[in-house]
């Protein structure tokens, strides 16, 4: 089953949030318009309003003005993070199709981002609750030290697992986590159903990035919509790659590909490189990882009263572990 058929009966909602988030992101500036507009029709599956919607709808003071407010403010910041990336990677393609970067260069690129992070601020400041605030502004804080770190880590292979972790949980969990708090705030839920779906969001986010990094070695560009390994070939170390170099024959590939290669690795030199990962254990034990992480959320979702929303969040759960793109 495919991940938005899980939640297809939440289209009213999902559809009310995207037109806002149309209005939201228009600029007076045309330029600043018209890349917004552009990255927001690029799509994408709109996952964290999905988690804001079902996390909302746990609770007994549902409202969609809230609601929507949330997920508007959650989705542009995650918008935000995506321009800031392409920028940092020099990336040329998102989901298939040119970056801002590549249409209009880094500086509007740059300040694409900024306009859209501003806008997901301004949005916010409609709801009058200082812990969702708070709650907000310390993700943003982490997921900025996250940015950094990964810069900072480029081409280090000899980082550890914990590193790792605390990038992707910076990377992504968090956001996704923020999500499902936000949502059951907004919705009054208890501090300890709020917790639980907490927890839940940060299980599905580090197993949601882990499959990420997996299916950069194992799914194809067209399925990508970037070319394959490009996380390895813009020198992020991944998990798969840490628990690859484990293997003797594969480390030696990796670090005589990026020597001999000096910074421009081919085509032909990354065909190579996955070939002797996949010989290796590592795609196997990075699913076992983020199948951890899995039933980690499902069991915080067990704590929760039992309700469509929550058996949408299992499902969810179990299809963002079998995904192929």
């Amino acid at each position: 089953m495919k991940l938005a058929k899980t939640y297809s009966y939440l289209k009213r909602d999902l559809d009310i949030i995207e037109e806002a988030l149309a209005e939201v992101i228009q600029a007076d500036h045309p330029v600043l318009r018209e890349a917004s507009t552009q990255l927001l029709k690029a799509g994408g599956k709109r996952i964290r309003p999905v988690f804001v919607l079902l996390s909302g709808k746990l609770g007994n003071d549902f409202q969609i003005e809230k609601i929507k407010t949330v997920a508007i403010s959650l989705e542009l910041i995650h918008m935000a993070t995506l321009v800031h990336d392409d920028v940092i990677d020099d990336a040329e393609l998102r989901r298939g199709k040119p970056t801002i970067k590549k249409q209009y260069g880094n500086r509007v690129a740059m300040y694409t981002g900024d306009y859209i992070l501003a806008r997901a601020l301004e949005n916010i400041t409609t709801l009058r609750n200082a812990n969702i605030h708070r709650t907000l502004s310390k993700t943003l804080v982490e997921v900025s030290l996250g940015e950094i770190e990964q810069i900072k880590d480029k081409f280090n292979w000899d980082q550890n697992l914990r590193t790792y972790l605390r990038r992707i949980k910076r990377k992504t969990a968090l956001l996704i986590a923020t999500s499902c708090k936000l949502g059951a705030i907004t919705a009054g839920l208890s501090e300890k159903e709020i917790n639980y779906l907490y927890q839940y969001g940060y299980n599905i986010g580090m197993s949601y990035q882990i499959i990420d990094d997996i299916l950069d070695f194992t799914s194809s560009s067209e399925k990508l919509g970037k070319p394959a390994g490009n996380d390895l070939i813009q020198g992020n170390i991944t998990l798969p790659v840490l628990l690859g170099m484990k293997d003797q024959t594969f480390s030696q590939l990796l670090h005589q590909t990026f020597t001999d290669a000096n910074s421009h690795v081919t085509e032909k030199d990354m065909t190579q490189l996955i070939t002797a990962l996949k010989q290796t254990d590592a795609i196997d034990l990075s699913y076992k990882v983020s199948d951890m992480y899995l039933n980690k959320a499902i069991d915080n979702l067990n704590k929760l009263p039992d309700n469509k929303s929550k058996q949408t969040l299992e499902s969810i759960a179990k299809i963002i572990g079998k995904r192929t793109s």
